[in-house]
């Protein structure tokens, strides 16, 4: 079956050039202009990946990703935004509000597709998953992207979840900060190394006292390991 594609943007042509485009890369799409639209098909049926306009007339993009991402149904959707701003601080915002992608405007249509099909890529492991107990009482709910303790719901971000996920995919693999940015954000390069050790840090203060399980490697980056 094909992967299928929503896409939310209020001009109808860049929702003809994003539409044709990933038709043309073998995906099936669905084109809406108002978020209201868009709202009634995910209540019909969930897609593979939404691309998302953040400047529309009905909606504010950043918050329909922070309602997505706070929604059980909804929060495992791969989001890829497209936006006119070009401001670091708005870049990052989108990441942080739970963007698996970022393109500014005007953007290159085979791009696109690329980050579509990375984006896409880079989370097909978690569709095959389903919980897992990385430490006694500590889960791991791949598909809800929920982490809990002894049966409560640890108040997790995406980028603290998405850490986790990753260092406990392969115990004692030690992960570079470079690979460790590289798998939150892709290809943007807004965010520095040090980034990584703030995010690693309240991971840590939430999973206590499975804290001691993610390590430091000194001068490379981070590891998960009962191993002393």
């Amino acid at each position: 079956m094909k992967d299928v594609i929503y896409i939310l943007d209020d001009e109808p042509d860049i929702l003809d050039l994003v539409g044709l485009s990933l038709s043309k890369a073998g995906f099936s799409t669905a084109c809406f202009e108002r978020w209201e639209s868009l709202k009634a098909a995910l209540n019909e049926a969930l897609p593979s990946l939404l691309v998302l306009d953040l400047m529309l007339p009905d909606a504010d993009g950043m918050q329909i990703c922070r309602d997505l991402r706070s929604e059980p149904r909804f929060q495992s959707i791969p989001i890829v935004m497209l936006t006119a701003r070009v401001g670091i601080e708005d870049r990052i915002s989108g990441l942080e509000d739970g963007a698996d992608d970022y393109l500014t405007k005007p953007f290159d249509a085979q791009e696109l597709v690329a980050r579509v099909r990375a984006v896409l890529r880079r989370l097909s492991w978690q569709k095959e998953a389903r919980v897992y107990e990385i430490a006694p009482g500590l889960l791991l709910d791949l598909n809800r992207f929920e982490a809990s303790l002894n049966g409560k719901r640890i108040d997790l971000t995406l980028t603290e979840f998405k850490l986790l996920q990753l260092l406990t995919k392969r115990p004692g693999w030690v992960y570079t900060r470079a690979q460790m940015l590289d798998y939150l954000w892709g290809n943007d390069k807004v965010v520095i190394d040090r980034t990584i050790d703030v995010h690693i840090k309240n991971l840590r203060d939430k999973i206590r006292p499975y804290d001691v399980l993610i390590k430091p490697v000194r001068g490379i980056g981070y590891k998960y390991s009962s191993e002393d």
